[in-house]
């Protein structure tokens, strides 16, 4: 029910992309979406510190019964995030 077909987002703002999917045969094209499941940090020594997490996906109402299927489909398809772009 959930394809894949692109991805616009790219360090240093990964989570920042618009999103296109193929649902039910329908192109459908979310903007700034993705949420990240990772963290930044900094250490004692000011050392950043990135840990990558799967997506979490910001789903309009419409659609809210295939969001297991959307954010399966994202995580196999655009690398996790948390790239510390944002820091």
């Amino acid at each position: 029910m959930v394809e894949f077909v692109s991805y616009s987002g790219a360090y240093p703002n990964l989570c920042s992309g618009e999103l296109v999917l193929k649902i039910n045969g329908e192109i459908v094209s979310f903007k700034h979406a993705l949420c990240s499941g990772g963290a930044v940090w900094f250490d004692d020594d000011w050392m950043e510190h990135v840990e990558c997490g799967a997506w979490s996906v910001s789903v309009p109402e419409k659609y809210l019964e295939f969001k297991d299927e959307i954010e399966e489909c994202v995580n196999a398809n655009i690398p996790w995030g948390c790239c510390g772009g944002c820091v």
